[in-house]
């Protein structure tokens, strides 16, 4: 009796366009075009931004849960959506669902000013609920504030050289003297907080917040070099103050320096997105049972090797010895230097000579379906030669 093959659909979203469950969904749709009889487990993925939510909180039977908090934007408020884990003991949140760049229109753009105050509230929020830890996406912010702002929701006050408080937003904390954690939440010290991100950025210099992200957030190049002052100063204060080096942490520099200040104000540690989320979600399970991954997201490039959610599926699929195929949005290089033996087996794009990125993106769903029918249609002889263990 020949064995039903088994195929493994893992994309993270193509941003933008579709969630990592719409881009899987239409996925399936070209599988099945090819091959309706085969067995198709559906698991999308997340680095920790967009989709964490969506993604986790089905894994650990849990609820999704709305609460307003503050937005990025002073007087901003909005409504926030995470999730608690079935048996209460994990909160997931977002940061970009309180303090990400789609809240702000481009004209108000400004991390100068913008704030991570909200995202306080909500881990306030899921502290209020008795968990014993948090997964933190940081993936997608608006704000370049260290984390200044979801601290100072946690009870932590920061205080120029007057004595006075700060107001809220990156750019102020080049003023910081001093900071009081007297008043801080100390619930938080009990809780075990993961950091999901895929950005390995430090927290200052040509490679820092500042300088990479700023831009995107509505930076000029004098806000740059403001913004980075600020949170070298911002860094140099924990350090005399709370005895933690920010400063030189890979990773300290994601969503505008959110994650230095998880680490200093919350005990945090930084993780790799993509490993939090195959971990909780047991992707090696699904993985066990695959003749072939089908993977992708809205683009690929060179930094997709660095961290990315494609290379944790792929990473995985190769020590498996699983084949792994992806359709992406749009490849920044040679398609070919993405194939090969230590990567991807094979590839397709939405985006080609006959497909601009505006036709890709409105038409992404069906697009999706037709890039995996032609896959499918290339890799029947690889899966049929696969022997499973």
């Amino acid at each position: 009796m020949t064995r039903v093959r088994t195929i493994l659909i893992a994309p993270d979203s193509f941003k933008g366009s579709l969630s990592a469950r719409e881009v899987a969904e239409a996925m399936e749709r070209g599988v099945r075009d090819v091959v309706p009889d085969y067995v198709v487990i559906k698991h999308p993925i997340s680095d920790g931004g967009e989709g964490l939510v969506d993604i986790l909180t089905p894994a650990l039977d849990g609820t999704v849960i709305a609460t307003e908090v503050s937005g990025p934007l002073p007087g901003q408020r909005v409504t926030a959506r995470w999730g608690l884990s079935g048996d209460e003991s994990t909160a997931i949140i977002e940061m970009a669902e309180a303090a990400g760049l789609p809240l702000v229109r481009q004209e108000q753009r400004d991390p100068k000013i913008t704030t991570t105050y909200g995202v306080g509230e909500l881990i306030c929020a899921a502290l209020d609920k008795g968990v014993s830890s948090l997964i933190i996406g940081i993936g997608g912010s608006a704000t370049n504030d260290g984390g200044a702002g979801m601290a100072e929701a946690l009870g932590v006050q920061f205080f120029d050289d007057s004595g006075k408080p700060l107001a809220r937003g990156g750019a102020s904390l080049v003023r910081l003297q001093a900071i009081d954690v007297s008043a801080k939440d100390r619930r938080i010290d009990q809780v075990e907080v993961i950091v999901a991100s895929d950005v390995q950025n430090p927290l200052c210099g040509e490679l820092g917040a500042s300088a990479v992200y700023g831009p995107q957030k509505g930076a000029t190049v004098d806000d740059v070099r403001t913004l980075d002052a600020a949170l070298i100063q911002y860094a140099e204060v924990i350090q005399s103050s709370l005895g933690i080096d920010v400063l030189s942490l890979p990773g300290s520099g994601a969503a505008g320096g959110l994650g230095a200040g998880l680490v200093a104000f919350c005990g945090a540690k930084l993780r790799r997105g993509i490993d939090v989320v195959l971990h909780v979600t047991k992707f090696e399970d699904d993985l066990r049972r695959a003749d072939l991954v089908i993977t992708g997201e809205g683009k690929i490039d060179e930094q997709v090797r660095f961290g990315k959610a494609l290379a944790g599926v792929i990473e995985r699929a190769r020590r498996a010895l699983v084949p792994v195929v992806a359709v992406v949005g749009s490849v920044e290089g040679k398609p070919e230097s993405f194939v090969g033996d230590e990567f991807l087996d094979d590839l397709e794009s939405l985006v080609d000579a006959n497909t601009t990125r505006e036709e890709a993106i409105r038409r992404a769903s069906s697009l999706i379906a037709e890039r995996t029918k032609r896959l499918m249609r290339r890799s029947l002889t690889r899966i049929g030669s696969r022997v499973h263990p």
